[in-house]
């Protein structure tokens, strides 16, 4: 009986120490040990490609500061419909609020409307294409690009890659 009992004891033990704590999916892990990240700080940002390539994860560097773009419908924001603000996964710059957020079937996550202080726009032409490109006004990160086939009503289309998108939840 003693040696079921210590056996028994010896089993919950090394089952809640393998236990490890679940981090929120939605939250960025970048931001921890990114010395730029600021939800606050509105100063403009100079850093090098070279610098962020040490500071950012892999993924976010490459479509952030290399514009690359994330493959459709894998995004974490892509098929998610919680309420609360959108930052910029690189500096924590504020750039939508979840109500302007639709379904547009395009593979990322849409919005209608972008904070007018949190996004500057740039000329595309990669691809043979003509676009508008979004880009985080504070660090100048590659967002996604903006599309006028949205709906009302300011009938835009931001077309966003949620690598680049950071989400709070209203509380």
């Amino acid at each position: 009986m003693k040696n079921i009992l210590l056996l028994l004891f010896c089993t919950m033990f090394l089952q809640s120490c393998s236990q490890t704590q679940k981090s929120n999916p939605m939250e960025n892990q970048a931001s921890k040990s990114n010395p730029y990240y600021s939800r606050t700080n509105k100063n403009k940002l100079e850093v090098s490609n070279e610098k962020w390539k040490k500071i950012l994860p892999n993924d976010l560097y490459f479509v952030a500061r290399e514009a690359d773009t994330e493959r459709p419908f894998t995004g974490k924001y892509n098929d998610f419909d919680e309420i609360g603000e959108y930052y910029c996964a690189v500096c924590g710059n504020h750039l939508f609020r979840s109500s302007s957020k639709f379904a547009s079937s395009c593979g990322w996550p849409s919005f209608y409307e972008a904070d007018k202080n949190g996004v500057i726009y740039r000329r595309d032409s990669s691809h043979g294409m003509e676009r508008t490109e979004v880009l985080c006004k504070r660090c100048e990160s590659h967002l996604g690009h903006v599309f006028t086939d949205g709906p009302a009503p300011t009938g835009n289309r931001f077309c966003m890659n949620s690598v680049c998108l950071d989400f709070e939840r209203d509380k």
